[in-house]
């Protein structure tokens, strides 16, 4: 594509040159010996909150460790005493009442002041009987709620077959992972004592025995929530039951637990299913010197993030996705693809593809293994978004092994394409994970539960095979393409699952069109990329950024509105330059305001600033995916504090996204708005077999691309 940006009245080049190139210094002076990239995953403080309770349900004693973790909760509260789930967000009640409860175990008088405020919060809101289950969990273990409260799963779900409408592997993978060990503790429902000083009977506004611990009754005098609401009841009155399965359900539980542990301990990963595993193994009698205790334990450090005389625990760690991305931002900012750091960073990457079986293999048997984690170690549950990434940044290196870069590129693509649920779209985790039921059940009051397709993840599949050289004519990319159509709203933007909102959503899609080869200036194509540019120059904010509030995901008004962030600002560029010129003169004034935004806002030595949380980790609506109606779930109606919501900050986000906004628009302004063809391209860019042996030419006529338009 030439660029018809007229240089000269755009005196951007020699800033823009200088900015790319303190970020490139940045980048590489941040890089681990062994190769990869890894920034801090910052969520919330119920992190800190349930690892003091955890040490204190385990017994463990670690000097120092407690006292960091009291100091950081008291950090983390806000000036009115609550705490709450991303910053900037308004109290939330959940939060509040773990973060208040973890300080009095740690010691903290109730007359304080800061404690006194939290406590008037909390009573504002209900108090705990208000919270939402997982609160509730927590506080059982410790005596300070009933556990008649709290919604139950039987211990006789793990002997569910595969085939039934509800068994654990319908849940998500995260669920999934979470449930099994909570089958054990719903069964035993430990009980740790609590010193009465350390207890929070005064967040009841009432006596302990005149509270009323019953489930809230549905809204609906009919529907799957009644219903499930009555099962709950009846299945309390079979947990007093001697059934002769419970036995035979609890072991299968903890043969579970046990084969799904992690090299480094971890289970799935992420905190939810490691702390419920942990405790429940302990219940069972594992004692704190056996292997998978230890293991678990010592493994947990690797999420601290120790600051002064503070300490801080991630949900999850983020090396393989921060590691491709820092690589992509690199390679588009021009940095030489054969540059030792970047070879470096690539073998470890490829080192790490994971080439073993994991609970993905139940609804897709035939295909191969091929992808990677999100995490350092993960290998039950490859990330499809990661994979794509990886394949992106790997496919443009210049790494020693050629060949063996390209099977490892073949073999993704072959996991890939195997992973594509039915609606033509890709998840994260699973293959047609789309049981809706499952969010309607009492203990479903939180994130999500099911893992259904997204269109950012589906977009940037879709850019990963168009860099590859697949196009339209491949039938599965056909039908990915009518996902992604059937996805974009009316106004031209799209939802973001996995980042905030829609600018993620827009961002993921536009390039993935562009990678395919759409052509963006002829209809009916152009009329749609049309209005997601006019959707985004929308938006554009007075100082020449983007941002957008994690409140946008309950609140329609907000869609795509808020303080200027880096990370969202370089969301909307990339979007932009992949539309290429479809509304002259302002989409390029657009584009000339934001890389001004970004050139201005880098700080000396070539890294953002960015306190806002632009990562997505559960929208909290229970389903995995926008709800088209509220009337689906009334619990649904969240507040603008997402109490069933978790939000991220990844670290690395202000820093890799900018470069390779600046790195594409440098490109842009050379007259190319395309990535780098891979290595194995022919002198026109292209390759005569797709690594699944698909043979294809990227100039062939589109016209199944151009039918599918026509429909949609």
């Amino acid at each position: 594509m030439t660029s018809s940006l007229d240089t000269a009245s755009y005196r951007r080049t020699k800033d823009v040159g200088d900015a790319i190139d303190l970020s490139i210094e940045y980048l590489l002076s941040i890089q681990y010996p062994d190769g990869f990239w890894w920034g801090e995953l910052e969520s919330n403080p119920t992190m800190e909150a349930e690892y003091l309770m955890l040490m204190r349900f385990l017994g463990i004693e670690e000097s120092g460790v407690e006292e960091k973790l009291r100091n950081h909760l008291l950090h983390a509260q806000r000036d009115d005493g609550t705490w709450g789930l991303f910053y900037g967000a308004p109290g939330d009640l959940s939060t509040s009442i773990e973060c208040y409860f973890a300080l009095k175990l740690a010691g903290m008088p109730p007359d304080d002041p800061r404690m006194d405020a939290a406590r008037r919060f909390i009573l504002s809101k209900g108090g705990p009987t208000e919270a939402r289950v997982f609160t509730k969990i927590w506080l059982s273990l410790f005596g300070q709620y009933e556990w008649r409260g709290v919604p139950i799963i039987p211990a006789e779900f793990m002997l569910l077959p595969t085939w039934f409408p509800v068994n654990l592997y319908e849940f998500s993978s995260w669920a999934r992972a979470t449930i099994a060990p909570l089958l054990i503790i719903f069964d035993l429902k430990p009980t740790r004592d609590t010193p009465a000083a350390q207890g929070i009977g005064e967040l009841y506004g009432m006596p302990r025995d005149e509270v009323d611990y019953s489930l809230k009754r549905p809204e609906r005098l009919f529907g799957w929530e009644t219903l499930f609401y009555a099962g709950d009841a009846i299945l309390k009155q079979l947990e007093r039951l001697p059934l002769p399965a419970r036995g035979r359900a609890v072991r299968k539980a903890e043969e579970w637990i046990i084969a799904h542990q992690e090299a480094d301990g971890s289970w799935g990963g992420i905190q939810p299913p490691w702390v419920y595993s942990l405790m429940a193994l302990k219940e069972l009698g594992y004692e704190l010197d056996h292997p998978a205790m230890k293991r678990g334990i010592e493994g947990f450090k690797t999420f601290w993030v120790e600051e002064d005389d503070r300490l801080r625990v991630q949900a999850c760690v983020s090396p393989g996705w921060d590691t491709c991305l820092a690589l992509i931002g690199l390679l588009d900012a021009g940095v030489d693809p054969g540059r030792p750091e970047l070879v470096r960073a690539g073998d470890w990457l490829a080192r790490r593809q994971i080439l073993t079986g994991g609970d993905w293999q139940m609804k897709a048997s035939d295909t191969p293994p091929g992808g990677w984690a999100f995490e350092f170690h993960n290998n039950q549950y490859p990330d499809l978004d990661d994979t794509a990434e990886i394949v992106m940044a790997l496919d443009r290196l210049a790494l020693p092994d050629e060949r063996a870069k390209r099977e490892s590129i073949s073999r993704a693509a072959r996991w890939l394409l195997g992973m594509q649920s039915s609606n033509g779209g890709w998840a994260s985790f699973d293959k047609n994970n789309t049981q809706t039921l499952l969010a309607k059940i009492p203990f479903s009051d939180f994130g999500e539960v099911i893992d259904p397709p997204s269109a950012d993840v589906t977009a940037h599949i879709l850019e990963m095979l168009g860099q590859l050289g697949y196009d339209a004519s491949h039938p599965q990319v056909s039908r990915a393409l009518e996902y992604i159509f059937d996805e974009q709203e009316p106004d031209g933007s799209w939802f973001g699952r996995w980042g905030v909102n829609y600018i993620y959503g827009t961002a993921a899609a536009l390039p993935a069109l562009a990678a395919l080869g759409v052509d963006m200036s002829i209809e009916p194509a152009h009329s749609r990329i049309l209005g997601a540019v006019r959707w985004l120059l929308d938006h554009q904010n007075e100082d020449g950024g983007w941002g957008e509030s994690c409140i946008s995901y309950v609140d329609a008004s907000l869609k795509g509105v808020g303080p200027s962030t880096a990370s969202q600002t370089s969301w909307a560029l990339l979007a932009l330059l992949a539309a290429g010129e479809v509304e002259q003169p302002a989409h390029l004034t657009a584009i000339g305001r934001g890389i001004d935004y970004l050139v201005g806002s880098q700080g000396e030595d070539g890294s953002w600033d960015e306190p806002y949380f632009t990562g997505t980790g559960f929208p909290g609506y229970g389903i995995g995916r926008k709800r088209e109606s509220r009337l689906e779930d009334p619990r649904s109606a969240q507040g603008r504090e997402l109490p069933a919501g978790f939000m991220i900050n990844y670290h690395m986000y202000r820093n890799y996204w900018p470069l390779m906004a600046l790195g594409r628009y440098r490109r842009f302004l050379a007259g190319d708005s395309r990535p780098s063809p891979g290595d194995l391209g022919d002198s026109n860019g292209r390759r005569s077999t797709s690594p699944e042996g698909y043979e294809y030419r990227q100039d062939k006529p589109d016209r199944r691309l151009r039918r599918l338009l026509k429909i949609w």
